[in-house]
């Protein structure tokens, strides 16, 4: 067996066209069946496949995780067939699909794997949410029955590797980021973020990381308030929050415990004005404001309220350079955590490939077995002696098993008699290698 990878993420392609390969729980086990399907009624250049296959879908990837035998998981074989088939369910060329797609195999697959379940491989470096979404990808590929051995072994390591990073490394303890130093503020200051509600003024990239941050410590509510309606909406849809116009946030400011706000606007959305009438409806509970955008969104007198604890993006900016020097140590550590993860992996995926040798020696054998045996019985019913039919049965077995290689041997020359005479030796005559003792039974 082998395994790969077909993904999209945020560093590959843009947040539009991810929207087109975008699954909810609930469509992950028929399009999982779909794509058996497809597989499995093969095609003029190849031949019908029955493969495991899952799929992780969030809001910064979707990935195809594949499994099938050696032989089919060429370009002509299970990879180009999930190609097309994706390609059709976003309803884009294959070429444009691999245009922002990726492709990993083998051990690069589990090593991606292992990676995006530890968050290294996140918008949000280190974030845990991820973590939760891989297994309920798994559980509903599970419960589809497209998953077997071979992923189910990918992604109980995967999570194994995961708990690791998170038990032995710092990787979730330090911000990195604007937005993930934003939410750790917020959080010294509200003591439950569960319990805060929170407005994003904006639907931009940055806003979208801000809001992946926040959504991660599943607020009471949040809002989304930006100049270009459809967007806005989407975002919040997104993000299972409210849509709101940016006319109206005057009007709403009072409602929200936490104000985020980067836009591309020239002049300042928030005015001290609006922010004093917030303050005296809340009734002077503390606001948390964060201004991430250049030129202002936020007017700077707005620092000098009281019961306003605001943040510029130059002010973040020195909390971020310390978190990220302490997160670079952790990030190597748990490199060599997953790299770990990834040779035991590979190891055991080597082992599994032998396992159709193996169960045709064991077939094999066991024939020539039932052969000697029924013949040896014959012998015995006509009255023959006991110890020259046991004889006869024991030459009638090395005999069936050393044909094949006494063949070869014969039939080889030169280098290759070499070769195989040393594999030959090696297999069939360990005991002389061993001494005296390895002549007598061992239990």
């Amino acid at each position: 067996m082998t395994v790969f990878t077909l993904g999209l993420n945020h560093n590959s392609a843009p947040l539009d066209l991810r929207g087109r390969f975008a699954f909810t729980l609930e469509q992950l086990a028929p399009t999982l069946q779909g794509f058996r399907q497809q597989l499995q009624t093969g095609g003029p250049r190849q031949p019908p496949a029955v493969a495991e296959a899952a799929i992780l879908s969030t809001c910064n990837r979707t990935e195809l995780y594949v499994a099938g035998q050696a032989g089919q998981a060429g370009q002509v074989g299970l990879i180009q067939p999930a190609v097309e088939w994706l390609a059709q369910v976003g309803g884009i060329s294959s070429q444009a699909l691999m245009d922002h797609a990726y492709v990993r195999e083998g051990s690069d697959a589990a090593r991606h794997a292992f990676r995006v379940a530890s968050g290294l491989d996140s918008m949000v470096l280190g974030e845990p949410q991820i973590l939760g979404q891989m297994k309920q990808a798994v559980q509903e590929a599970t419960q589809a029955g497209t998953v077997g051995k071979t992923l189910h072994q990918l992604f109980q390591r995967s999570f194994s590797v995961a708990k690791e990073v998170r038990s032995s490394t710092e990787i979730g303890a330090h911000s990195i980021s604007m937005a993930a130093a934003s939410v750790r503020l917020a959080g010294q200051l509200f003591e439950d973020l569960t319990k805060i509600r929170v407005l994003f003024v904006g639907a931009g990239e940055m806003i979208e990381l801000v809001a992946t941050h926040f959504a991660a410590k599943t607020p009471l509510a949040m809002a989304v308030a930006n100049r270009t309606k459809e967007r806005g909406e989407k975002l919040a849809a997104r993000l299972g929050a409210e849509s709101i116009r940016l006319a109206d946030l005057p009007q709403r400011l009072h409602e929200f415990d936490a104000v985020i706000s980067c836009t591309a606007s020239s002049l300042p959305l928030i005015g001290l004005g609006a922010v004093e009438r917030a303050l005296k409806l809340r009734r002077h509970r503390p606001m948390f404001m964060v201004d991430l955008a250049v030129p202002r969104d936020i007017e700077p007198e707005v620092a000098k309220l009281d019961d306003v604890y605001l943040y510029t993006v130059d002010e973040l900016a020195s909390l971020v350079q310390t978190a990220g020097e302490k997160r670079l140590a952790a990030v190597e550590q748990a490199e060599v955590i997953i790299e770990s993860g990834v040779q035991s992996f590979v190891h055991w995926l080597g082992q599994r490939r032998t396992v159709p040798l193996i169960q045709a020696l064991n077939a094999q054998t066991d024939g020539w077995r039932e052969h000697e045996v029924a013949r040896a019985r014959k012998l015995l019913a006509r009255g023959a002696d006991v110890n020259e039919v046991l004889d006869a049965l024991a030459r009638g077995l090395t005999q069936k098993m050393l044909h094949g290689t006494l063949a070869e041997l014969h039939a080889s020359e030169g280098e290759q008699r070499a070769q195989l005479t040393q594999t030959v030796s090696r297999l069939f005559l360990r005991s002389s290698t061993r001494g005296p003792a390895a002549q007598t039974d061992e239990h």
